[in-house]
């Protein structure tokens, strides 16, 4: 797992293995060994495999290759290891979309994050009004910031009505020194 990380995507980065490597990753999803816990972590591997799908999905999403490409144009242009890889999304797709109701939650939510990057491919724009019920309940019951930023974007991309963004509150570890809430560049009088 470390491996997929560090050689395959080392500094958010699409190489000329992670096309194949993602290939593979779709491919023994439903590997019976896939739901096998991981040692220490008690999370299914298939979970893991998920979320590096949805790291390798959101690295070559539109968002970061739209950033990518005001600094390097050309970045995109076909036959590019990264629009190669972009081309995969509705193959990638039809690999995680059987995890969409998994039972196990933290399976679940990796499936629904990695459908809705992958869902900004045109030919799966037939999918966006299924995902974003998964996106509601994303929004609804994940305490995971990342996850649930994913899910308001698609929601707000694909033109649903998103609810307003709970507003950010400090939490008392994040006061600093001073147990009163001010912060650590406040004057102590």
């Amino acid at each position: 797992m470390s491996e997929l990380g560090e050689l395959v995507g080392h500094q958010n980065t699409i190489y000329e293995a992670t096309a194949p490597v993602a290939m593979y990753v779709a491919g023994i999803l439903t590997h019976p060994a896939a739901m096998t816990l991981r040692p220490y972590r008690n999370v299914p591997i298939r979970a893991t495999l998920l979320n590096w799908l949805v790291s390798t999905a959101y690295d070559a999403s539109d968002e970061i290759v739209g950033r990518t490409e005001q600094y390097f144009p050309g970045f995109l242009t076909p036959g590019t290891i990264v629009a190669a890889f972009r081309d995969l999304r509705p193959m990638l797709y039809r690999a995680v979309a059987p995890f969409l109701r998994d039972s196990h939650e933290d399976v679940r939510e990796a499936a629904v994050i990695a459908a809705l990057i992958l869902a900004e491919h045109p030919a799966l724009a037939e999918h966006r009004d299924h995902l974003a019920v998964h996106a509601r309940a994303i929004l609804d019951t994940s305490s995971d910031d990342p996850n649930r930023r994913v899910a308001r974007k698609a929601l707000e991309a694909w033109g649903h009505d998103v609810p307003d963004p709970e507003p950010f509150r400090e939490e008392p570890w994040d006061w600093g020194p001073h147990s009163d809430g001010r912060g650590d560049l406040e004057p102590p009088f």
